[in-house]
């Protein structure tokens, strides 16, 4: 059909779309860098941390793993320069240091600190001793002060804190001694006198010594048979058995020995009734210690006489 005169030719509409790209520099693939080098850098740094916090020796140790791996492999361990031994590890331990010493759980230990402080834990020790035994003293003498029977006795019974421990002294006078002449058989106030102390004596964890003393006066035919080492003796076992009695726990005493003569409380006057005496001696730690060292050492020195008597025949 064709136009009419006159009309406007119809134009095609055109639509333009416009597609956006965006561009390399605007995108994130950045950012995946970035967090590379922000984990290589984390990385670095721990790396140099552990370095630096790590020992001489354990730093040889794992040079030497990738030096030779197979080596360290098959001797075990961390690595040869952490070896406290030749076999596992191929030498000397190169973490020690000079004036140390390794310990069994492998800890390092400076000796002259450890010599400190086991002096200081002696000492410790020993103040705590005296504190004990000056306590027990002054326990003593209120008993005897607060008895009207232990008073009457108390120029008799010596108290004196020595080097040893607390030595309790019941002595003879001269017209009041504590045993029979010539015989171990415990007087009645001799009796009450060991077992008000035996009783004191219990409330306390230290060992005791006993002895028993005579005078220097000769005492039968104690050259052949019995004389003044058997009586003393006897006295001493005698004045045990009243302590046991008291309550006194038959394991504390430690020892029970017969002097005789030999160690006077008068030396001026060898005959004198207080050389006549028992002597109670409340022991230190330290002095049970040393007793204890003394008895493992006549064991061996008895065990090598023995034994060189053997090889000699």
């Amino acid at each position: 059909m064709a136009a009419a005169p006159g009309a406007k030719k119809l134009q095609p509409i055109i639509v333009k779309r416009v597609k956006k790209v965006s561009h390399g520099h605007h995108g994130g693939a950045w950012k995946i860098a970035y967090a590379d080098f922000v984990t290589a850098m984390m990385a670095f740094f721990l790396l140099m941390w552990l370095l630096g916090s790590t020992a001489k020796g354990d730093l040889q140790g794992i040079a030497s793993y990738f030096n030779s791996p197979l080596k360290v492999e098959m001797s075990g361990g961390p690595g040869s320069g952490s070896s406290s031994s030749i076999v596992p590890g191929g030498g000397q331990d190169l973490t020690r240091e000079n004036g140390q010493i390794r310990k069994s759980d492998g800890s390092l230990q400076d000796p002259t600190r450890s010599n400190k402080d086991a002096h200081t834990l002696r000492e410790q020790a020993r103040q705590q001793d005296m504190r004990r035994l000056a306590s027990l003293r002054e326990k003593i003498e209120k008993l005897i002060e607060g008895n009207p029977r232990l008073k009457e006795f108390r120029s008799q019974i010596k108290l004196q804190v020595t080097p040893e421990g607390l030595e309790v002294q019941i002595v003879d006078e001269q017209h009041r001694p504590m045993f029979d002449s010539g015989s171990a058989l415990v007087k009645p106030y001799m009796r009450d006198i060991l077992r008000e102390i035996g009783s004191a004596l219990n409330g306390i964890e230290n060992r005791v010594t006993l002895a028993g003393h005579t005078d220097a006066a000769p005492y039968g035919n104690g050259d052949r048979g019995y004389g003044n080492w058997e009586l003393s003796a006897d006295r001493a076992n005698a004045s045990r058995r009243e302590l046991v009695t008291a309550g006194m726990a038959d394991d504390k005493l430690l020892r029970v020995l017969g002097l005789a003569a030999s160690d006077l409380f008068d030396k001026d006057n060898p005959l004198a009734a207080t050389n006549r005496r028992i002597s109670i001696t409340v022991l230190t730690r330290e002095a049970e210690a040393r007793m204890f060292d003394n008895r493992r050492m006549d064991g061996h020195d008895a065990v090598k006489a023995i034994t060189e008597q053997i090889a000699a025949r």
